[in-house]
């Protein structure tokens, strides 16, 4: 362990006046500004995907700027159909001693496209193109597809894993190695084969990486069928990897249980050897833990219970936990519950058995007033009422999540994916996504929606569109990993 940590150090010159990032998720925590701009991919709504292109809104969050809760910059993608997604940044504190690097790149894959942008926002408020990576040299030099999770290593290289391969089939997945400095592809990651990828993270100090399952871009692409999880379509599983050999260790089933495991998450202290992992289908928290053995287990901390309904396709609707962020003080966990249309905050104090200490409904299937009846509950006496900001009703439900460095506040978007969208929420394809803010209590747990925020993406120039997942400019909880 002391040699690995002297060689990862070594890698990083020395530097007095510090590089991108925070020394410490600790010290990011307590001396980490404001946010007060977001980026975040738009997305056109299936119905205009082959006229109207994606793009990366710039946000002004800031409560004293005369802009504030206003779309301020669009960088319009020059290709149709991309499907805009999960982004990430070229540097992150993992390189935090490194003077050299900057965190002025977002990586930026397409779902549908198989395409990679970088996007240069040295100018913050008006971020441009700096390279697009184009599906062709994915595909011929990785044969991976459906690119989704970027991170940033201490190597100064970018890592991005893969849904599927290039025919978009689960014939294999895995991660793509791009150069940190020119973005060029570098190689395949892995040196193990598996079948089906999402979501990654890594933990340097204890040489290992934890990645997850979503399911064969073929299935997901149309929307869900249940029948397509029955038919092996979908996956159950997370994988352990070693971080220096790049091979596959374990993989852990999950069952039924753990069905779809989707945003996967370590304690963001650096000598932490546990995490949490959603588990979309299954409705379910995973906790991943190495043993005194040296192995890896998990075992489920939290399930969420499905409603008994009429009026929807099935008669049991789960919850479909769809995102999860921990605070960097590793004290509170939040996810949202994307078809019952809640957030939650959880006392993460005992890792074993996380305590609910708040929750708050945003739009969702079984508002009062809609198709949806509830026949039996049992968390719930009865169904939410619907939610207004500034006269608009909240469509669709809580998804994506981002948390302030200070834990104070979360930002919540409602777009899944566009072919979800629009078989679980079609009015957010006619009337546009949102962002919302939510309030949270840091001291004793609980959550409030601001109602004096509100971003419409239904108000767009170009028409209604579906805003996903947020980046800050200066870093956030879900892309920061330290070393």
């Amino acid at each position: 362990m002391a040699e690995r940590l002297s060689a990862l150090k070594t890698a990083i010159k020395p530097c007095h006046r510090g590089g991108p990032g925070y020394k410490t998720p600790l010290d990011a925590m307590k001396h980490g500004p404001r946010e007060k701009l977001v980026y975040l991919p738009c997305i056109q709504p299936p119905h205009l995907k082959k006229v109207k292109p994606d793009y990366l809104a710039t946000v002004d969050i800031d409560p004293e700027s005369p802009t504030f809760c206003k779309v301020i910059h669009r960088l319009m993608m020059p290709y149709l159909e991309d499907e805009l997604h999960h982004s990430g940044w070229n540097t992150c504190s993992s390189c935090h001693d490194d003077c050299s690097k900057s965190r002025d790149k977002l990586v930026l894959p397409a779902l549908n496209s198989d395409r990679i942008y970088i996007i240069d926002v040295s100018n913050c408020r008006e971020p441009k193109f700096h390279k697009i990576v184009e599906p062709v040299d994915v595909h011929k030099m990785t044969g991976l597809g459906a690119p989704h999770t970027s991170h940033c290593l201490a190597s100064g290289e970018i890592m991005i894993s893969c849904i599927g391969d290039k025919e978009g089939s689960n014939s294999k997945s895995g991660f793509i190695l791009l150069d940190g400095e020119d973005f060029s592809i570098k190689e395949n990651w892995e040196k193990s084969l598996i079948t089906m990828g999402y979501d990654f993270w890594y933990q340097p100090r204890h040489n290992v990486m934890v990645s997850t399952e979503w399911g064969a871009p073929r299935a997901w692409r149309n929307g869900f069928k249940p029948e397509e999880y029955k038919s092996g379509l979908y996956g159950h599983s997370i994988h352990v990897w070693d971080w220096t050999t790049h091979k596959k260790l374990q993989t852990l089933d999950l069952g039924d249980e753990g069905a779809i495991p989707l945003e996967v998450r370590f304690l963001h202290d650096p000598d932490a050897t546990m995490g949490y992992v959603g588990c979309a289908l299954g409705s379910s928290v995973f906790r991943f833990f190495k043993t005194p053995k040296g192995d890896w287990e998990a075992e489920k901390v939290i399930q969420i219970p499905p409603k008994k309904v009429t009026g929807w396709a099935l008669p049991d609707m789960p919850g479909l936990i769809t995102d999860i962020v921990i605070s960097l003080d590793d004290r509170f966990l939040y996810f949202s519950n994307w078809l019952h249309g809640d957030m939650r905050q959880y006392d993460i104090t005992d890792k074993r058995k996380p305590k609910l200490v708040g929750q708050v409904f945003i739009g969702g299937s079984i508002q009062s007033d809609g198709p949806v009846k509830v026949t039996r509950d049992e968390e719930r006496d009865s169904q939410p009422d619907p939610v207004y900001i500034n006269g608009k009703r909240l469509e669709g439900a809580p998804q994506m999540l981002q948390l302030s460095l200070d834990g104070k506040r979360i930002y919540v978007t409602n777009s899944l994916f566009s072919a979800w969208d629009q078989q679980f929420y079609p009015e957010i394809c006619k009337k546009g996504g949102w962002m919302v803010q939510i309030d949270v209590d840091t001291v004793k747990g609980g959550l409030t929606l601001n109602d004096k925020f509100l971003v419409d993406f239904g108000d767009e120039p170009f028409g209604p569109v579906m805003g996903h997942e947020i980046r800050y400019p200066g870093g956030d909880c879900t892309s920061d990993i330290w070393i």
